[in-house]
């Protein structure tokens, strides 16, 4: 009923917006037991396989221990020079470690390092502990906090990745998590593009970031690997080429070497397989509606932010948009204020809606505009009965 109305009363505002620009991407599998893509400027899912599907994350759930400790950073619970000190359960974990002993010390930073480079256990350990009082605490923290983030698919028992019954993530989530670390901590974000990182000489095979696709020179910049026995290989990952991020997570690979290259495909089928395009510049006039009982008889409608669609190649029919909304509308009104929808279809792809706003706003007319403005409504409908 709603578009019926607005083509009734608004005077045919569903319209097609843009010309034939697209077709379906061509086909893409990937080996992985879970994947997920997702192109950030546009809010599109590209890929997914078993992606909602919660299993063990292996190291990749350190993810949310760095939200946590870069929560506490933002907040001001801590800086980046504050030391937490290790207890004995820190030092006996086992895996990729800082080789963390009591004695020590460590500074916020050192442990991000840490954790990000060396995928020190034991410096999650010591973060949870620092931040919680107990790991037992700090789980159930970031399990409540993953929540509020909308990861619905998370469950968390340590902050490690350690193998432990009940310890589960999504490749959705995963990726989900990967998009608020981006956002939310642009100054924090530096650190996953570390390649090394030598806590004080202790560990010298272990400096060297395992995220396989740092210097491959395809724009990748973060952000983790895992590894069990049960989860198999994964990475956590994300790349920026000419301004567009894409971000990506693959779990369950059978080998590091698998696990690098299904990664690069990913990455390169991404980005050379779709294209962004801006198809409405923010601020442009998508269409006019007309105004009731206002100082000005039309408003120009727009979108907040301008409208960008990825593009797959291979164009063969078209991405079209219809702006949706109930109309005439009435004064007054202020600018912005919503009205309605424009809808955008892209072949291959989910429908968009976004938001359609009033680019003006529109005072109420006074006593003899209103009065002109019933004898003109009075008149289209005189002219509707006739011609009925």
């Amino acid at each position: 009923m709603r578009a019926l109305l607005s083509r009734v009363l608004a005077g045919a505002v569903v319209a097609a917006l843009f010309s034939p620009l697209a077709a379906f991407a061509q086909s893409f599998d990937t080996t992985a037991r879970a994947a997920w893509v997702y192109d950030v400027a546009t809010g599109s899912v590209l890929m997914e396989k078993n992606a909602h599907e919660p299993m063990p994350p292996a190291s990749m759930s350190k993810l949310m221990t760095l939200y946590m400790l870069f929560e506490a950073l933002d907040q001001g619970q801590v800086t980046l020079e504050t030391t937490f000190p290790v207890s004995s359960k820190a030092k006996q974990m086992g895996g990729s470690t800082m080789f963390l002993d009591e004695l020590d010390r460590p500074t916020v930073e050192e442990l991000i390092k840490g954790i990000i480079v060396l995928s020190g256990n034991d410096a999650c350990v010591v973060v949870a502990e620092g931040l919680a009082g107990t790991e037992e605490a700090f789980a159930r923290k970031m399990t409540a906090r993953a929540h509020e983030l909308g990861l619905e698919d998370t469950q968390l028992v340590n902050s490690s990745g350690w193998p432990a019954p009940g310890h589960v993530m999504s490749a959705s989530d995963l990726g989900k998590l990967a998009q608020h670390l981006v956002e939310d901590f642009p100054e924090h974000y530096k650190y996953f593009a570390l390649d090394t990182f030598d806590f004080d000489g202790r560990a010298p095979a272990n400096t060297r970031n395992r995220n396989p696709i740092l210097g491959l020179g395809v724009g990748a910049d973060g952000l983790k690997t895992g590894h069990t026995q049960e989860a198999g290989y994964g990475l956590v990952g994300s790349a920026v080429q000419d301004g567009r991020r894409v971000i990506f997570v693959v779990n369950g690979l059978p080998s590091e070497r698998a696990r690098s290259e299904e990664s690069e495909r990913i990455v390169n089928w991404a980005f050379r397989q779709f294209t962004m395009k801006t198809v409405i510049p923010k601020g442009e006039t998508v269409a006019w509606a007309p105004v009731w009982l206002g100082q000005s008889r039309r408003v120009a409608l727009t979108t907040p932010e301008g409208v960008n669609v990825l593009i797959p190649a291979g164009a063969a029919s078209g991405v079209t948009a219809e702006a949706v909304f109930n109309g005439p509308l009435e004064a007054p009104f202020d600018a912005g204020h919503r009205v309605g929808d424009l809808v955008v279809s892209v072949p291959g792809s989910v429908e968009s809606r976004l938001p359609l706003v009033t680019a003006n706003g529109v005072t109420r007319a006074g006593f003899v505009g209103r009065l002109q403005n019933a004898a003109m409504r009075l008149g289209q409908r005189a002219v509707a009965a006739v011609g009925g």
